[in-house]
C-alpha cells in the first residue's frame, strides 16, 4: 500500500493506492500554517489513511507528498511555499524520521500531472497517448508535463511554469515582475482583478454574470478563455503533448469552462491552417470534479522515487 498526500494552502487531501492501482476514499483535513504545522498535518494524514485502510504506518511501501513551492525532489526540501508559511523546510527528511517510511516530495502541480495521467489511463481515455500536460488553473497558472510516464522537470525544475510567459507587452504587471504574462489573464487572480465581485468566488460571479447576458462580463470571460487557449497552444507547440487536462480550482466551473476554451481554440484554428492541422480543441480535457489528482500523483511519485 502506498500513500499520496496533497498539501494545499488551506486543505490537505490524502489517498491510499494498492498494488493494482485502486484508490481508497480520500481523507481531507485543514492544513496547518508554518513548517512544524505542515509536518504535523502530513503525519496526521498518513495515520488517518493508514488506519482507514487497515495498514500500519510501518508497513506502507512509500509515501508521496505534493506541495506548492520550489521543491527539490531529490532531497525532499521545500522552499518559498508562501501560502503555507514555509520559507525553507526539509519536509522529506522530517517525515522519514517521524514515520520510518520512504517519503518523496514533489511540486503539487507536477504531482497532479501524474495523477491526471493515471486517471486517463484507468478510464481508457489515454489509449494511444505518449504524453500529456496538466494545466492547473487556480489562483495562478502552471502546468505539469508527463512524457512516456515520466515527469518533465527540466534543468532547474521549472518545466511547465508557462504562467510566466508574457503574451501581451502592454498587459498587467505580473507577480513575477514581468508584464502581460499568461497568468495575468488566465487565472483566478486575473479574474478577481478584471471582474471585481461581491461573490466569494469571483470566477463563479463572472460566469454567472456572463450567462445572464451582461455584455461587460462576456468581454472579460472571453478574454479569460483566450488566455487559457493561449496556455494550451504554448503547451502543444512547445512539447506536442497528446492531451491537455485542465485542473485546479477553476476546473470546478465545468462545462462552461471547457466549452469556452474549445471555442476560442476553434476560432484561432479558423484563421490558421497550421493551427487547424493540430486539432487543439480535441486535445483539451477537464479533470472530473472532486478527483484528488495531486494526492494520486503524489502516491505515484512515491512509486517512482521509492
Amino acid at each position: 500500500m502506498r500513500l499520496g498526500i496533497d498539501i494545499g494552502g488551506t486543505k490537505t487531501a490524502a489517498v491510499a493506492m494498492d498494488s493494482d492501482g485502486h484508490l481508497s476514499e480520500p481523507v481531507r483535513m485543514p492544513t496547518g500554517w508554518g513548517g512544524p504545522a505542515v509536518i504535523e498535518t502530513a503525519v496526521d494524514a498518513v495515520r488517518q489513511v493508514a488506519a482507514l485502510s487497515g495498514v500500519s504506518v510501518g508497513n506502507l511501501r512509500s509515501i508521496g507528498i505534493g506541495i506548492p513551492g520550489a521543491v527539490d525532489s531529490a532531497t525532499g526540501r521545500v522552499r518559498h511555499a508562501v501560502n503555507l508559511g514555509v520559507e525553507d523546510l526539509g519536509l522529506g527528511e522530517a517525515l522519514i524520521e517521524r514515520l520510518g517510511v520512504s517519503v518523496s516530495v514533489e511540486n503539487d502541480v507536477k504531482a497532479a500531472a501524474m495523477g491526471a495521467q493515471h486517471l486517463l489511463t484507468e478510464t481508457g481515455a489515454a489509449n494511444g497517448f505518449d504524453s500529456m500536460a496538466y494545466l492547473n488553473l487556480g489562483t495562478g497558472l502552471a502546468a505539469g508535463i508527463v512524457q512516456h510516464g515520466v515527469l518533465l522537470r527540466g534543468g532547474r525544475g521549472i518545466a511547465g511554469e508557462i504562467g510566466h510567459i508574457p503574451i501581451d507587452p502592454a498587459g498587467a504587471v505580473c507577480t513575477c515582475g514581468q508584464r502581460g504574462c499568461v497568468e495575468t489573464v488566465a487565472s483566478g487572480s486575473a479574474i478577481a482583478r478584471m471582474w471585481p465581485s461581491d461573490d466569494a468566488l469571483p470566477a463563479r460571479g463572472l460566469f454567472r454574470d456572463a450567462a445572464s447576458g451582461d455584455p461587460d462580463a462576456i468581454v472579460v470571460q472571453e478574454r479569460f478563455f483566450e488566455g487559457v487557449s493561449a496556455a494550451v497552444r504554448i503547451l502543444v507547440l512547445s512539447t506536442d503533448v497528446d492531451a491537455v487536462v485542465i485542473g485546479g480550482g477553476l476546473s470546478a466551473l465545468g462545462a462552461p469552462l471547457i466549452d469556452g476554451v474549445r471555442a476560442a481554440l476553434d476560432r484561432a484554428a479558423a484563421s490558421s491552417r497550421f493551427l487547424a492541422s493540430l486539432d487543439l480543441a480535441e486535445r483539451v480535457h477537464i479533470i472530473p470534479l472532486g478527483f484528488p489528482a495531486a494526492a494520486v500523483g503524489a502516491a505515484l511519485t512515491g512509486v517512482t522515487h521509492g
